[in-house]
């Protein structure tokens, strides 16, 4: 009964070492999985703004109002009908 406990106290010794001091330890794990936690979170917010930025193409694709309001937006086009008027305010000193 003596050797069979004194067996146990050294696997348990031995596991104990290889936890806490042995290559692999507990403490190299700590700042692993924080660093895992960052990335996933990181990940995650790439995968919205890809969602969205599909999103927009899909409706850049298919629809042409997009079209149109970027067309009216960005390069200042207006329809047959329509009358384009720019009011410049003077600089205030």
């Amino acid at each position: 009964m003596k050797i069979l406990v004194a067996i146990l106290v050294l696997l348990f010794g031995y596991l104990q070492y290889k936890l806490w001091v042995d290559e692999g330890r507990v403490q190299e794990l700590w700042p692993l999985q924080t660093r895992i936690e960052q990335l996933r979170r990181e990940n995650q917010q790439l995968l919205d703004r890809n969602r969205a930025l599909e999103a927009e193409v899909q409706n850049l694709k298919q629809g042409l109002e997009v079209v149109e309001e970027r067309a009216r937006s960005d390069l200042g086009m207006v329809h047959k009908d329509e009358t384009f008027i720019q009011f410049i305010e003077e600089p205030k000193p």
